[in-house]
C-alpha cells in the first residue's frame, strides 16, 4: 500500500458511514480536530464523534480533493488537500468544505492515520 492509497481507503471507508471499516485506517493514539475546532484524542473518541456526525448528518458524501505531498518517505507522509461535504441536517440540505493536514505513519507494511487538522478556509 502507497500513501496514495491510503486516501482511497479512507474516502471509501467513510462513504459506508461504519465505524467498523474505518476504525482499521486509524492509529490508536489518532487525533481528529474538526473545522469547529473540536479535538478528540484516541481512537474511542474519534469513533464517537464520527458515529455523532454519522447520527446528525444524513446521506452525507465526502470528498477529499487537490492533494499536495508535504513529506513522503518510507515511514511517514504528510499531505495537505481541499474536503467538501454535503448532507441532510435537520431536514435541510447543508453543505461545507475547508482545508485539511493530515499524518500518516507505515505500520507494518500499512499506512494509517495517526493525526487529521481540518479547517475552515480563510475568506
Amino acid at each position: 500500500m502507497k500513501p496514495e492509497d491510503f486516501i482511497t481507503a479512507y474516502e471509501t471507508a467513510l462513504k459506508t458511514r461504519e465505524w467498523k471499516n474505518i476504525e482499521p485506517l486509524f492509529h490508536d493514539n489518532v487525533c481528529v480536530t474538526f473545522s469547529n475546532g473540536t479535538v478528540h484524542n484516541g481512537k474511542s473518541m474519534v469513533k464517537v464523534a464520527f458515529e455523532n456526525n454519522f447520527s446528525v448528518i444524513k446521506n452525507e458524501e465526502y470528498s477529499i480533493q487537490n492533494v499536495k505531498w508535504v513529506l513522503k518517505n518510507e515511514s511517514i507522509a504528510v499531505f495537505l488537500f481541499d474536503f467538501f461535504w454535503e448532507g441532510v441536517i435537520n431536514k435541510k440540505y447543508t453543505k461545507g468544505n475547508g482545508i485539511g493536514t493530515s499524518v500518516l505513519i507505515n505500520k507494518n507494511g500499512k499506512w494509517i492515520l495517526l493525526t487529521e487538522n481540518l479547517s475552515k478556509k480563510a475568506t
